[in-house]
């Protein structure tokens, strides 16, 4: 769909669908150095891609924020930002690991009153190397219970072998899908990757997320889980 399209669109009072992206990092003391350096890294990298895989799709609208979790939880990317304009900044790690706060936090913004229009199913990414020092339960069970978090495609993205695979499978809460696991910084690359740009892809597809697409991108999931290279983490 050219620009023109999306013009023609508008003219006649079609909205474009939106789709939220949130990416929720643990910036944690454990993920100091090389860690969140990796990540940063990971995501400045995955944006080009991100863009394409939004363009492919152009009558839909992919915004993203970024939430950061340490000592609490507090938005890094708190306005949503369309991915074309979308500057990547270098998060720091540091603190304890409040995982629970921050779905919290998420939960919080996952309603039609800060998500108004066309929804599509928003897109959460966890990525974390440990294991929560707060209410995790409790921040899951809010973010599920949030109108638009209990929709969402959620996927989680291990870094290293510390992280506590329980807590991120029942944050992805689908039996299909699988952790993608990272043990160094290529593996964390290709992860985000995958991460930041299947689920746009499959989410605002003219499929509809219920007729099958979900199952597909799990499947993909499984194939891109397990360890491919060095273990450094």
């Amino acid at each position: 769909m050219t620009t023109n399209d999306l013009n023609g669109l508008s003219a006649l009072g079609i909205a474009r669908r939106q789709l939220h992206f949130i990416l929720i990092a643990d910036c944690s003391g454990s993920m100091s150095g090389d860690k969140i350096a990796s990540l940063n890294h990971a995501m400045a990298a995955a944006l080009p891609a991100m863009r394409e895989a939004a363009a492919d799709n152009a009558e839909t609208q992919v915004m993203v924020r970024v939430l950061r979790f340490g000592d609490g939880a507090d938005w890094h990317i708190g306005t949503p930002v369309p991915v074309d304009a979308l500057q990547w900044s270098d998060l720091t790690a540091d603190g304890e690991t409040h995982l629970g706060t921050a779905l919290l936090l998420a939960a919080s913004v996952l309603n039609p009153e800060n998500m108004p229009g066309r929804q599509l199913p928003p897109v959460i990414v966890l990525v974390s190397d440990g294991q929560p020092t707060d209410d995790f339960a409790g921040g899951l069970a809010a973010l599920l219970a949030s109108p638009y978090g209990k929709k969402s495609v959620r996927i989680a993205v291990a870094i290293g072998s510390d992280a506590d695979l329980d807590v991120l499978d029942a944050f992805i809460a689908h039996p299909e899908f699988k952790v993608l696991q990272a043990h160094n910084a290529q593996e964390l690359t290709n992860r985000i990757r995958w991460a930041t740009t299947a689920p746009v892809k499959t989410v605002s597809s003219p499929l509809t997320i219920e007729g099958g697409a979900v199952a597909e991108l799990a499947r993909e999931a499984v194939s891109q889980a397990g360890a491919t290279g060095e273990l450094v983490w």
